[in-house]
């Protein structure tokens, strides 16, 4: 479940940069006021994290993000 909500996290946060380099637009800062805003601060960090976590993950499994084991199971069968 964690890698999941990783995973969505992750893409949000690439959504919002594609939106600020596309449309100079910020959409956390947007809904929270300012980037310096506590609560825009903490969505921030948690893409980071998120992201970091996807990453080290996917080299953990040489190149493969599995979701859950019962598909990794179904893999190997």
């Amino acid at each position: 479940m964690l890698k999941i909500i990783s995973f969505i996290l992750t893409v949000l946060g690439g959504f919002n940069w594609l939106s600020i380099g596309m449309l100079q637009y910020d959409f956390v800062a947007g809904i929270f006021g300012t980037q310096a805003n506590l609560f825009s601060r903490i969505i921030y960090t948690l893409i980071g994290v998120s992201s970091v976590y996807l990453t080290c993950t996917i080299i953990a499994n040489k190149g493969k993000l599995v979701a859950n084991k019962k598909q990794k199971k179904a893999e190997q069968d």
